[in-house]
């Protein structure tokens, strides 16, 4: 037993307690603060292919407000001439079918042609979405992306591809209208606490070291 003049003091405790509490909540507003810049900016360069992540599919395979703004955004890519074709990339959630055949509908919709179109239907989170989607993209040689989210989704998106090799460029979908400041305050911050957990994915740069804008 240990002599009890060597026990922390309760004071002393709280005071470690206090100040452990004060820094990861630091850390995670800090980090939110980053996390919603990065997402209304747009980082583009030339690219070898669109990704798409999917987003929650309703009843009757209707698609989420998530879904139809995030093929608007990579629709319009493709129609400027960003990337030659794309991956859309979910599987199926509580609704069936999967995002990706639900995404490629609206981009047909969209004037995109399906033969640009490549499914990817396996996943059911983002590093799925960027281990699936790396797999597909280097069969057929593209090592520069350009993922498309939301905006507060996007730096996370971007290391869990860069995790996989690939130079990755960012687009966000639109969500004025569609989500409320509060909603959008609150994604924000559990994707920055999504980070924090995940130190590698964090610190994950660019191929080649370069941890620049893209």
């Amino acid at each position: 037993m240990r002599p009890l003049a060597l026990l922390p003091r309760p004071g002393r405790v709280r005071r470690a307690v206090l100040l452990a509490a004060g820094a990861l909540t630091g850390g995670v507003f800090g980090l939110a603060f980053w996390v919603d810049r990065f997402g209304r900016r747009e980082h583009l360069g030339g690219a070898d292919a669109l990704v798409v992540l999917g987003a929650r599919v309703l009843p009757g395979g209707m698609p989420s407000g998530a879904l139809v703004a995030r093929v608007g955004q990579a629709a319009a890519l493709y129609h400027r001439g960003t990337a030659p074709w794309l991956v859309v990339s979910g599987g199926v959630g509580v609704h069936p079918p999967s995002e990706a055949r639900v995404m490629r509908g609206l981009l047909e919709e969209a004037g995109v042609p399906s033969s640009a179109c490549m499914l990817e239907e396996d996943s059911h989170s983002t590093r799925d979405n960027a281990r699936f989607s790396a797999s597909l993209l280097r069969a057929r040689g593209a090592r520069r992306v350009v993922v498309v989210s939301d905006p507060y989704h996007l730096l996370r998106a971007r290391q869990c591809f860069r995790l996989e090799g690939l130079e990755v460029a960012t687009s966000p979908a639109p969500i004025a209208g569609r989500m409320r400041a509060w909603d959008r305050a609150y994604w924000t911050v559990r994707e920055a606490f999504a980070l924090l957990l995940h130190p590698r994915l964090l610190l994950a740069r660019a191929p080649g070291g370069n941890a620049g804008g893209r």
